[in-house]
């Protein structure tokens, strides 16, 4: 059997929902690790590394010193632009959400894609989710009307070291907790609803207490959204609620159909006939190693179609995200039409 050889650049927690799954397929060999922490690589690398396997701090190296099949970009908002050598070799990539920071160099890389025909896919895992898939089937005849939900968090404390901690609470380098988490629910609307012509967004800041001492995102936000069809979205986020009763949701409405998503997992309610009929879909907990299993079987057999979101898609969302921060920031709406 042919393996599919892969790289990883970034190896920190959310590439390990990936390596783990990868490292169990026949069909796959890691073959190579980038991270600017080189303890961090040698974890990895003796976890989940295939024979012969080499670490590296520095992609360029990586992607110069190895013949690669896929490749997969696992980074803080603020880190990307390496994908770009993965498509000035024709090395189909993986990226997980956000894509990027900064619309403009997300979109060079996007550019750049399909200028060259490389083929790409996007951390948005929910896309592959039963639940969802069923509810986007059943919108198509009657198309969504309102949907609200978001993510409800407490507060983000500690120093963090050298992982996520040192960047997620830190406004230029996650975006804060609408761009860098909300997004996986912006995403689902946006498959779900289409694209947003207008986003107003308000924030609140300065209520949080007992931060992270490099705190300086949003306590909460809240986000309108307007389609072209007239169709409304509100969205949410707060990492300031330590009472409990937070989590994430996502509630659906149609003429005819409401749909009812519940947890990270997204276990859906789908009601019909007034409320008579009830369609119960639990959400997947091996959704990376489903999400993974479409991507390397894309590069495999070359069948984009197996691909459920790509990454247009996520160059889509940060659109949106960083648009809300625009509004909360200008107290105006912003035009995405």
């Amino acid at each position: 059997m042919a393996k599919t050889r892969v790289g990883f650049v970034g190896c920190g927690g959310i590439a390990e929902a990936h390596l783990g799954p990868l490292s169990q397929r026949d069909d796959v060999d890691l073959v190579g690790f980038t991270d600017v922490n080189e303890e961090r690589l040698s974890v990895v690398q003796d976890k989940y590394g295939a024979e012969g396997s080499e670490t590296f701090t520095n992609a360029s190296d990586m992607f110069g010193a190895l013949a690669l099949d896929a490749a997969y970009f696992c980074l803080p908002p603020f880190a990307h632009g390496d994908e770009l050598l993965a498509i000035e070799r024709g090395i189909p990539f993986f990226v997980e959400k956000p894509v990027n920071l900064y619309v403009e160099q997300a979109e060079e890389i996007a550019a750049a894609a399909r200028e060259n025909d490389v083929m790409s896919a996007i951390g948005y895992m929910n896309r592959y989710r039963a639940g969802i898939q069923r509810v986007r089937g059943m919108l198509r005849s009657d198309p969504g009307i309102m949907a609200y939900g978001g993510w409800i968090g407490g507060t983000p404390r500690g120093s963090g070291g050298s992982g996520i901690g040192a960047w997620w609470p830190v406004k230029s380098r996650s975006g804060g907790q609408f761009h860098e988490q909300v997004t996986h629910t912006v995403d689902v609307v946006l498959w779900l609803f289409g694209v947003p012509v207008e986003i107003h967004a308000y924030a609140a800041m300065g209520l949080n207490r007992d931060t992270a001492p490099q705190y300086d995102i949003e306590d909460a936000m809240v986000v309108n959204m307007r389609f072209a069809n007239n169709a409304v979205a509100n969205l949410w986020s707060s990492c300031s609620s330590n009472g409990g009763g937070g989590g994430v949701t996502l509630n659906v409405y149609a003429n005819d159909v409401t749909a009812l998503f519940t947890g990270w997992e997204h276990s859906v309610r789908i009601l019909t006939d007034g409320g008579e009929a009830v369609e119960e879909i639990p959400g997947e907990g091996d959704i990376f190693a489903i999400e993974d299993d479409h991507f390397i079987r894309a590069v495999s057999t070359g069948d984009r179609s197996l691909i459920q979101g790509t990454y247009d898609d996520g160059v889509t969302a940060i659109r949106v995200t960083l648009a809300a921060d625009e509004s909360f920031k200008t107290g105006r709406p912003v035009s995405l039409a």
